[in-house]
């Protein structure tokens, strides 16, 4: 290439990537958007016990350096001068958490991965002290539920259980990072002088970090017990934060000096990569995990249906911020590294495309890879993977196939909780990421959506939203992030190639597979390995007792005093009032604001009652039993009906007798398949006739109206 052509390139940018499963390095020209080589590194995963995931983080710092070195080199031999790169942008796996300390350079754990489950316990003991255990109760300034999923609760394991971190904590040592703030500490000189910050993106996603006010809250770190100092300086998306400094590893030392000035969390940065810049713009990124995030503009939107609210950019100290509903889902193109690794029924992540392709079909086959729980819209860690509907003639191909198809299922639920929470349905999906490389399964994701997939013809957006943020920053401008400069791009398009009514088939089997996966785990056992409900003398007296009144009910009873019930009891849950409203039974609840459980959180309640009696799987149309669910309007029974039956629940009348409570209960579409860890999803369940269900109750509110007609009637007539 001839110096006038190098001349012709403009200024590069570059981006560090820094995912889950690899690193890499890539350059842009800042005019054309174009790549022009890049250079990646597999990142190694450790698994010391079951549900720990662990990484080095100097195994990390070293692939950054061998990145950057060998896109360098490359770009050499394409005779492009590497001295036009201006900037450098980072996007990074978000969550993940390290401490290290700033005397020695050296971390002092491993670093947690966001996938990791072990801070389970954590999140039961913190639970414990919010009212009514609402995992919601932080989602107005957080945005997010108390979950293993973030930072904060990876932060308080290592305070609770790693001396070396304790003792540097108190000896002022000790500095809190996500991978963004370890990188650009270590890049930007480390312990001589490296620059502590993360961006608010990246902060946003730690449960310590006030989404309003663009700070770390202290009622939170005083919630968590996190010391503030550990903590990094949260800056903008968009600004320079230090210059790269000379590096022992980097035998050119090219960039030496360049400016690392822009910083985003991948979802963030692959949401203006692929130019999401207005309200109600989405897009779906395809890597270990698969995460939809929908631009809500300057309006921070919470969900009723299961997503997360966060921050999806703010490009610039002086510019606003904006944020986003997101949906995550834990396992996508880690299923197929498990396939490769775990099982070794491929050699390459590649060809499961290939296996799939040839099946064609699951052949009833379904995989719900539920190894780090569920996450949005369920938020349920004590799921975990299955693979159901196996027979004689299922082989390898028929699992490849549901493994992919698995990645587009829980995309639809992540859809549909986006499209019932914004208004309007998107017309089509914009996706990007490393998977979207499989034809199959991108064909796979219109079909099952319904709607046209679309995907650029340069997949690596994450990295793309990581440069333009540099590029922009002030002080660099030399990438213009104004609509009209943005580079138009060419795109592939998948649509629908099978009719609603097969995608709606296959999408409720999945829900019945999800259904099966939930409560497997819990976060402790008895020191013997007995989990049998048992092992708790008078909690099984009490269930088997209740059991024995419920099969031996009598059909002929006219009041219903000795018809099985099963009852929610909520908790009092702030900011609703009414207190005492709550120690009444669900039927007989005035004019409180409350939201009833959901339908299937009451089956998942019926199943670990029998898993835990050894009755095997229940169902409502196995049930032996009426079961009493809560309907707000006459109409809501048929509705119930046809939720159930999209689940395959065989929902029937006379399996279940509904309730009515009246026109002017505040009942809202949340129990028609809302999310269901919503806010008043806690409390106890009570088993019994409704004759002993009265007789608890009364006990313990004697006063309550509903307890009246109970006294003066011994046969506790009425409802």
């Amino acid at each position: 290439m001839a110096a006038s052509d190098r001349m012709v390139l403009g200024p590069l940018v570059g981006a560090i990537d820094q995912g889950t499963s690899s690193t890499r390095f890539l350059v842009f020209n800042a005019k054309t958007a174009e790549l022009l080589s890049h250079h990646q590194v597999e990142i190694q995963q450790k698994f010391p016990k079951e549900g720990w995931v662990e990484q080095e983080p100097k195994e990390i710092l070293k692939s950054v350096h061998e990145c950057v070195e060998k896109t360098c080199e490359k770009l050499q031999q394409l005779n492009i001068d590497i001295t036009n790169i201006k900037a450098i942008g980072v996007s990074n796996q978000r969550e993940t958490t390290v401490v290290w300390d700033k005397t020695t350079g050296e971390p002092l754990y491993n670093a947690i991965v966001w996938l990791d489950l072990r801070t389970q316990s954590t999140v039961e003991r913190l639970l414990k002290r919010i009212p009514g255990k609402n995992k919601a109760f932080f989602k107005f300034k957080t945005g997010l539920p108390l979950s293993t999923y973030f930072s904060a609760v990876k932060l308080r394991w290592l305070l609770d259980n790693v001396e070396e971190i304790r003792q540097a904590v108190d000896d002022g040592r000790a500095m809190f990072g996500t991978i963004d703030s370890w990188l650009i500490w270590s890049l930007t000189g480390g312990k001589n002088g490296g620059v502590h910050c993360t961006d608010v993106t990246n902060a946003s996603r730690t449960m310590l970090f006030n989404i309003h006010s663009l700070e770390w809250d202290p009622e939170l770190c005083q919630f968590f017990d996190i010391p503030v100092e550990i903590l990094p300086k949260v800056r903008s998306s968009s600004e320079i934060y230090g210059l790269m400094k000379i590096c022992p590893s980097l035998k050119s030392g090219a960039l030496t000096g360049v400016p690392i000035s822009g910083c985003l969390g991948d979802q963030s940065a692959a949401l203006v990569g692929q130019m999401c810049f207005q309200d109600g713009q989405a897009k779906n990124t395809y890597g270990t995990g698969c995460f939809l995030l929908c631009n809500t503009g300057q309006k921070s939107v919470f969900s009723e249906h299961g997503l997360l609210t966060t921050i999806a950019y703010k490009l610039g100290r002086d510019k606003p911020v904006c944020y986003a509903l997101e949906g995550s889902v834990a396992i996508a193109g880690a299923v197929v590294r498990w396939l490769r690794d775990n099982l070794g029924i491929v050699k390459t992540s590649q060809e499961v495309e290939k296996l799939a392709a040839e099946a064609g079909t699951s052949y009833g086959c379904y995989f719900v890879p539920a190894f780090s729980g569920l996450y949005a819209p369920y938020w349920e860690p004590s799921a975990r993977g299955i693979i159901c509907g196996l027979t004689q003639f299922t082989n390898k191909n028929h699992i490849a196939f549901a493994a992919l198809e698995a990645v587009c299922f829980q995309t639809r639920e992540i859809l549909d909780a986006i499209n019932k929470d914004c208004g309007i349905p998107l017309s089509q999906l914009q996706v990007d990421g490393g998977m979207t490389t499989n034809k199959v399964l991108m064909q796979l994701q219109s079909d099952i959506l319904c709607i046209p997939v679309v995907k650029p013809s340069m997949p690596e957006t994450t990295a793309l939203g990581a440069a333009m943020a540099a590029g922009a920053a002030e002080g660099v401008g030399i990438w213009s992030l104004n609509p009209g400069d943005l580079t138009a791009v060419t795109c592939e398009r998948f649509e629908p190639q099978i009719n609603p009514e097969e995608s709606e088939f296959r999408y409720a089997r999945w829900k019945k597979a999800v259904m099966k996966s939930m409560g497997w785990e819990t976060s402790e056992a008895p020191s013997n390995g007995d989990t049998s409900i048992f092992c708790s003398l008078p909690l099984g007296f009490f269930i088997i007792s209740s059991m024995i009144m419920l099969i031996g009910a009598k059909k002929s009873d006219p009041e219903n005093n000795l018809t099985p019930y099963l009852y929610w009891e909520l908790l009092p849950i702030p900011p609703y009032s009414k207190e005492e409203e709550y120690q009444q039974p669900l039927e007989h609840r005035g004019q409180g604001q409350h939201t009833p459980p959901t339908l299937d959180f009451g089956v998942r309640l019926l199943a670990k009652i029998t898993e835990a009696l050894n009755l095997g799987t229940i169902n409502v149309e196995v049930l032996p039993l009426p079961v009493m669910f809560a309907a707000g309007r006459k109409g809501d029974l048929n509705r119930l009906e046809k939720w159930a039956d999209r689940n395959l629940l065989k929902f029937k009348k006379g399996k279940c007798q509904v309730l009515h409570l009246g026109r002017n209960n505040p009942m809202h579409q949340d129990m028609l398949g809302a999310n269901p860890l919503g806010n008043s999803i806690a409390g106890k369940v009570l088993v019994g006739t409704k004759l002993a269900m009265r007789q608890q109750l009364q006990e313990r509110s004697p006063t309550a109206p509903w307890a009246a007609s109970s006294r003066a009637s011994p046969a506790g007539q009425g409802r």
